[in-house]
């Protein structure tokens, strides 16, 4: 696995192409949360698959599958970047987030447990958090099951697991995520047993975009504020996004609107819009370098970066 390219800005984020013996090309991308230095914050997202069979609606890493990435590939793409930033392996981070995220759907590859469960032996980190986003596809049982397993053994009060729900409406909820996924009572069992009190909380991911309903109702019925909060998103502007008619309205009057109707439920909301020159970076959730610059087509607001081949 090596690095053939890269493109960003350093002090906000910045994605990097990895290319395999065989030819393949993943990614790995590292973000800061300005204005916060790199000491208080630092995130990692890695990728767990060579494309992603799930092909969701906004999601630029959809359209291609070509296998798993072994252990070994994850690890060499973290190391790449903790020992580009950290050449001992001493990670002085207070929020040191490795996020299981950039490209694929991470419990279709069992690979990324062994990743996770050896992670603290890996860096001296010890402000390190794994960090899973999931659709949670159906027949992963088996998955979730192990990680709980690793989860509760070590780290207990420093895990994140983020459910995409998107909206709360089914048939959308079905039509954004075009595969089985497990439905809001089973997703709210697994975090009622994965959360231990005192710990982070379970969160529910909406990248919402203009049209997809969240109606605390439903919210409520499944999902006990006392162990699940709400992440809400923009759409990112995405090959796939402007294809499929996905955007979202950024004005204050509307998410603060339903920030406000959440937090009378009770439920803790991170309304995350984050920087919006990500989107040029693509650095994003839900957008891909490698995918973006096969396709070369042009979108206004996002993808200007262009990407430096990276001397070896």
């Amino acid at each position: 696995m090596k690095i053939v390219a890269r493109t960003g800005k350093e002090d906000i984020a910045m994605v990097y192409t990895a290319k395999t013996k065989k030819g393949k090309f993943t990614e790995i991308v590292e973000s800061l949360q300005p204005p916060l230095p790199r000491k208080e914050k630092w995130v990692i997202i890695v990728s767990t698959l060579y494309g992603c069979p799930v092909n969701c609606r906004f999601c630029d890493c959809s359209g291609y599958y070509e296998g798993n990435l072994t252990t070994d590939e994850i690890i060499s793409l973290i190391d790449y970047l903790v020992m580009k930033r950290f050449p001992n392996k001493k990670v002085p981070v207070k929020k040191f987030k490795i996020q299981f995220a950039r490209i694929g759907e991470p419990s279709f590859n069992k690979n990324v447990l062994e990743v996770i469960d050896c992670l603290h032996e890996l860096y001296d980190a010890p402000g390190l958090i794994p960090c899973i986003s999931t659709i949670a596809p159906k027949e992963t049982n088996r998955f979730f099951e192990k990680l709980l397993e690793i989860k509760k053994k070590k780290y207990p009060q420093k895990f994140q697991i983020q459910f995409s729900i998107h909206t709360t409406n089914q048939k959308l909820r079905d039509w954004l995520i075009p595969v089985k996924k497990w439905d809001f009572k089973r997703i709210a069992e697994y975090g009622e047993t994965f959360y231990d009190k005192g710990g982070r909380k379970i969160t529910l991911n909406f990248a919402l975009a203009d049209g997809m309903p969240i109606d605390s109702d439903i919210l409520l019925k499944y999902f006990s504020p006392d162990i699940f909060l709400i992440k809400i998103t923009p759409v990112n502007p995405t090959t796939q996004a402007i294809k499929n008619k996905l955007s979202s309205t950024l004005t204050s009057k509307k998410w603060d609107k339903i920030v406000n109707t959440l937090h009378t439920t009770g439920y803790e909301v991170i309304l995350s819009i984050g920087e919006l020159e990500e989107n040029h970076i693509g650095s994003n959730c839900g957008q891909c370098i490698t995918k973006h610059k096969s396709t070369q087509k042009s979108i206004e607001s996002a993808y200007s970066y262009k990407l430096q081949n990276q001397r070896l």
